[in-house]
């Protein structure tokens, strides 16, 4: 059973920057993953994604911002969040699925992501 434990969240300033870690188990060798963050109230948002081709997919709002990697050694997936905004504000979860090949899709229907963890706060104060 593929489990995801979320960990790095917090409060902050506008401006600045966090970084969230995601530490996957029992993982298929192919896979994809992302972060994806949710409102209450609102639909959840996939803000960024990668897949074990390498790929990576970034959602408009957090181009340029954001920066999705993961360390395979470690079995770890993580979101470095730079200039952070209040909208930022979410529960930020980690997702994941064996359809690599349909990362694009996922990225618009993160709903579909087959595994998620638990979740982690982040809070950006303007």
């Amino acid at each position: 059973q593929v489990q995801l434990v979320e960990s790095g969240g917090g409060s902050v300033q506008a401006g600045g920057s966090l970084i969230l870690s995601c530490v996957a188990s029992q993982m298929p060798s192919s896979n994809c993953m992302a972060w994806v963050r949710q409102v209450p109230g609102k639909e959840r948002e996939a803000v960024a994604s990668i897949n074990t081709d390498g790929k990576k997919d970034y959602a408009d709002s957090v181009k340029g911002r954001f920066t999705i990697s993961q360390d395979s050694a470690k079995n770890t997936l993580y979101l470095q969040m730079n200039n952070l905004e209040p909208e930022d504000t979410a529960i930020y979860y980690c997702a994941a699925d064996q359809k690599k090949d349909l990362m694009w899709w996922l990225m618009l229907h993160p709903t579909d992501f087959d595994y998620w963890g638990q979740g982690t706060q982040v809070t950006v104060s303007s």
